[in-house]
């Protein structure tokens, strides 16, 4: 009966410490499931209005992943650099930039909810 309770906790043991993985991988990757009602802008691209994951690959909070709500299509993969703001939130934050009559918003960063350091996008415009 020994091995049968030896077996039982190590195999417990062995789902916790995965289900423990599982729960952080949000926050290494800060992957936020975001929707827009309309169509939004940022750095070379425009995104149709619906539902995009938001992350950071390899957990590099100097670069932000758009894909698809099913993470199968990638949009865009952009360079940030960091932003604050006084007060954290329980849900992702996207603060917009103000753009002419007629344009989309223009994403100007992103918050992970429960932080005030966020990324904020980077936006080069063409030299004359």
């Amino acid at each position: 009966m020994s091995n049968i309770k030896r077996i039982t906790s190590v195999l417990a043991l062995a789902m916790l410490v995965l289900a423990s993985r599982f729960a952080r991988a949000d926050e290494f990757d800060h992957l936020m499931v975001i929707t827009f009602s309309g169509p939004v802008a940022v750095p070379g691209e425009v995104l149709p209005a619906g539902t995009d994951q938001f992350s950071n690959p390899d957990g590099d909070r100097g670069v932000l992943q758009i894909r698809s709500a099913d993470g199968t299509q990638p949009y865009a993969t952009l360079l940030t650099i960091p932003s604050e703001r006084s007060q954290a939130t329980d849900k992702p934050v996207v603060e917009f930039e103000e753009r002419t009559s007629g344009s989309p918003e223009a994403i100007r960063s992103v918050f992970y909810p429960g932080e005030t350091t966020g990324m904020a996008l980077v936006y080069l415009s063409a030299l004359k």
